[in-house]
C-alpha cells in the first residue's frame, strides 16, 4: 500500500464516529467500511454513506475485492428495508448510494430485497434521491424489472476490468453479460452508471475499447479509478496511473459520448456520487 493511499485511508475524521454509531444503531453495513475505501473519511465527514445490503459476505471471490466470501450465508434481514430508511431519516441524507455482495445463492440474486429497501426510503424519505450499485443478477430480467420498478433515480453496475482480464480479475463474472445487463436498464428508461478500476495489467488501449464498450450500452456516467492492494493475497498493482493519463482518459470518454467521466486517482463509483450526477445534469446535450 502507497503512502498516499495509506495516508488518505487513516485522516482522522471527527464525522466518522458519529455516522458509524447510527450504522451500528441500525444493524447496517457500508462499503465504505467492508472494502476499506480511501474515501471513507471525505464521504462520512458530508455525512454520506454507500449502503451494503444483504450482509457482508459475498458469494462469488474477485481477486480485486476485500469484502468476505463464502457459500453459506444467512438469509436477507427482514429489518434492513426499515432499518435502513431510519439511517437515512437520521442521517438527513439527501442522496443514497444502495450497494450489495453478490448472492448467487438467492433465486433471484436479492432483487426484491434491493426493491424493498429503495420502496422503504423513498417512502420515509421521498425527497432522497437514489442509486443502486447492483450485480449482475446472473443476467435475470425478472431480478433486473424488480429493481427498475421500485423507484430508483440512477443504475449502476460496475464492469470492473478489461474484456481480456475477467477470468483473472472476475472468475465468476461475465463481460457481455454485464454489458448486456447495462443496455437493459438504459432501455428502461433509466440514467445509467459503469466504472472500471486501473492498474491490473490492462493497457490503455483495452481501457478505450471497454470505454467504447460501456457506452455504446448506451451509459451516461462513467467513473475510473486507481485499483490499489487490499492484502498481499490480492491482485498486485501492475502499474499506477498518473493525474494526466486519468484526465486523458476523461477526455476520451467525453469525446465517445458519456455525460460525463469521473476519473482519478481516488475515484471510486460511489464517490462523490451527488456531485458527478449534479455535474451530468447540468452539462449542455
Amino acid at each position: 500500500m502507497s503512502e498516499e493511499i495509506l495516508k488518505k485511508s487513516t485522516v482522522k475524521s471527527p464525522f466518522v464516529a458519529p455516522v458509524k454509531k447510527i450504522l451500528r444503531k441500525y444493524h447496517l453495513h457500508s462499503v465504505c467500511e467492508s472494502a476499506h475505501c480511501p474515501n471513507i473519511g471525505e464521504c462520512f465527514r458530508k455525512k454520506t454513506a454507500t449502503f451494503l445490503i444483504l450482509g457482508s459476505i459475498c458469494t462469488r471471490n474477485c481477486r480485486f475485492c476485500n469484502i468476505g466470501h463464502s457459500e453459506n450465508i444467512a438469509l436477507p434481514d427482514e429489518l434492513e428495508p426499515q432499518n435502513l430508511a431510519n439511517a437515512v431519516t437520521e442521517l438527513g441524507l439527501s442522496y443514497v448510494v444502495i450497494t450489495s455482495v453478490t448472492r448467487d445463492d438467492l433465486e433471484d440474486g436479492g432483487a426484491q430485497h434491493f426493491a424493498d429497501v429503495v420502496r422503504k426510503v423513498k417512502e420515509t424519505s421521498p425527497g432522497t434521491v437514489v442509486e443502486v450499485l447492483t450485480p449482475d443478477f446472473k443476467g435475470s430480467k425478472k431480478s433486473l424489472d424488480a429493481v427498475s420498478s421500485s423507484g430508483i433515480d440512477v443504475f449502476n453496475h460496475n464492469m470492473e476490468t478489461v474484456f481480456e482480464l475477467y477470468h483473472k480479475v472476475r472468475p465468476q463474472a461475465d463481460y457481455y453479460r454485464s454489458l448486456e445487463v447495462l443496455t437493459y436498464m438504459k432501455r428502461k428508461g433509466h440514467i445509467t452508471k459503469s466504472g472500471i478500476m486501473t492498474g491490473v495489467g490492462e493497457s490503455m488501449d483495452q481501457i478505450k475499447e471497454v470505454m467504447r464498450d460501456i457506452r455504446d450500452c448506451g451509459t451516461d456516467i462513467m467513473t475510473i479509478g486507481q485499483y490499489f492492494q487490499p492484502t498481499k493475497e490480492h491482485l498486485p498493482v501492475e502499474k499506477d496511473y498518473s493525474k494526466d493519463e486519468f484526465g486523458s482518459l476523461r477526455d476520451y470518454g467525453l469525446e465517445i459520448g458519456f455525460k460525463e467521466v469521473y476519473s482519478g486517482r481516488f475515484v471510486r463509483s460511489s464517490f462523490n456520487a451527488r456531485e458527478v450526477l449534479d455535474s451530468m445534469k447540468g452539462r449542455p446535450e
